[in-house]
């Protein structure tokens, strides 16, 4: 069985933030998730995460995505190895396991590295078995120590490396592979003899070789997998490299990218083939979209379902759902669960919430459906507005099949427009429609003449 620690404590002082490290965002999620789905999807059954600097943070974002990951809070933090020992009694439940502990801060590694590593670990019969990489910037990194032979000795933290040592490019990535029952016993016996006084997990692999383990570092392939981040500064690399990543993955599928400036898609995203997106575009959660579509410009989509042949230009679409063949955009909101359904066209300067709007529905430009159920082929003449709160209470309107609302129409809401009626332009509609009706509903007009001449309205008026 496999199982998993991950090492999410650290305060992250030179990201200049309040909140714990591993929830700095990379694409918009905290670093942690990624980290958290690799181990998921390399087969880890069972995760604990080491908590510590606003411990309830961390575990706060955990509970609400998975609650079934298990915490252990590290107070006061004083080194890796010192993290997994609070997590004592996981590793005893998983003594006869194949134990996995990485960073939380390393949104890059992946479940083809993890398990390559597992591999190896497992065909080695290794007690520890270490992920390296051949890097030139070994800056804050470990140093693997190995004899004129090749085989391993020890790991080197780079601020406790003499210069010559700090010369060796293969470093630790900071993701190992332990036998659990071999895991308790280096715990037993890491110290904090180094210059930081800390209790390093690197420690580990010196103390299982000289008890006679077998030991072995797996260099990944990918060189990238291994970055972290500990500044603002490196945390824009790690976007850059994520959104390069997906974006990669997703031409590959056959997602048509032209050109790829501002475009940000989150890994969960899932997009048909020869679908189009177009610059300055931004796709997170738990998204869907279809075949044939156009997506953008300027164009940002979140927990939402795309069909297929839809063209959104300039539009925000946020927890939705969008049929077939709409046509929405330029400058058009869509949110709070609403749905477009085949073939609606929705035009500039539109906003539709928590509404249903039926097939062939028609809202050209600067119109705010609330709260309302529309039929098919409504046609909303420009300045509708469907008045839904009355300073207590959101109430909704129904627009059956074909009605057509003239310009500047208010719906003050709950209201019932009929199939086919016909609303004059102007007109506040206060009571229900019948079918196929007339209403008009606005002041009579009233011209007095010579008024001007007589009040001298307007300034400098002689």
């Amino acid at each position: 069985m496999k199982c998993a620690i991950i090492l999410a404590g650290g305060k992250g002082t030179r990201m200049k933030t309040d909140a714990p490290k591993v929830m700095c965002e990379v694409i918009f999620e905290p670093m942690i998730k990624y980290v958290v789905d690799a181990v998921k999807d390399a087969g880890a059954d069972d995760i604990c995460v080491i908590t510590g600097y606003k411990h309830e943070i961390v575990e706060g974002y955990l509970s609400s995505y998975d609650s079934k990951i298990k915490t252990a809070l590290q107070e006061p933090q004083l080194g890796t190895g010192h993290a997994v020992m609070q997590a004592r009694d996981f590793i005893s439940a998983h003594r006869n396991d194949d134990i996995l502990i990485l960073n939380g801060d390393g949104p890059l590694m992946d479940a083809d590295t993890i398990n390559k590593a597992y591999d190896y670990h497992k065909q080695n019969s290794n007690a520890i078995t270490l992920i390296s990489a051949i890097v030139e910037d070994t800056d804050g990194i470990g140093h693997i120590k190995r004899d004129e032979n090749g085989v391993l000795e020890r790991i080197i933290e780079h601020k406790d490396a003499n210069e010559e040592q700090k010369k060796i490019n293969e470093s630790n990535a900071g993701t190992y592979w332990f036998n659990g029952s071999e895991l308790l016993y280096a715990l037993d016996r890491i110290t904090n003899n180094n210059a930081q006084n800390e209790y390093y997990l690197t420690d580990s692999l010196e103390i299982l070789i000289k008890k006679g383990m077998n030991a072995g570092a797996y260099v990944c392939e990918n060189n990238e997998a291994i970055l972290g981040a500990n500044d603002r500064k490196q945390l824009n690399i790690l976007n850059n490299i994520m959104r390069r990543n997906i974006n990669d993955s997703l031409m590959l599928d056959g997602v048509d990218i032209q050109c790829t400036d501002g475009v940000m898609i989150g890994k969960d995203v899932n997009i048909g083939s020869s679908t189009r997106i177009l610059p300055n575009t931004i796709i997170l959660g738990n998204t869907v979209i279809g075949d044939g579509c156009v997506i953008g410009p300027n164009t940002y989509i979140k927990d939402s379902e795309i069909g297929n042949e839809v063209i959104l230009d300039n539009c925000k679409v946020t927890d939705s759902k969008i049929e077939d063949g709409a046509d929405c955009g330029p400058f058009v909101k869509v949110r709070a669960g609403s749905v477009l359904k085949k073939g609606v066209h929705i035009g500039n300067f539109v906003e539709v919430k928590n509404s249903v709007v039926g097939e062939g529905t028609k809202s050209a430009h600067l119109t705010y459906i609330g709260d309302s159920d529309v039929g098919k082929n409504v046609n909303f003449g420009c300045g509708t507005v469907t008045s839904n709160f009355d300073g207590k209470e959101k109430s909704r309107c129904t627009i059956g099949d074909g009605a057509f609302i003239g310009c500047n129409t208010n719906l003050i809401a709950p209201v019932k427009v009929g199939e086919l009626a016909y609303i004059a332009a102007g007109s506040t509609i206060t009571d229900d429609i019948p079918d196929e009706a007339l209403s008009v509903a606005r002041a009579k007009q009233v011209n007095k003449e010579g008024w001007v001449a007589r009040k001298k309205p307007y300034k400098n008026q002689k």
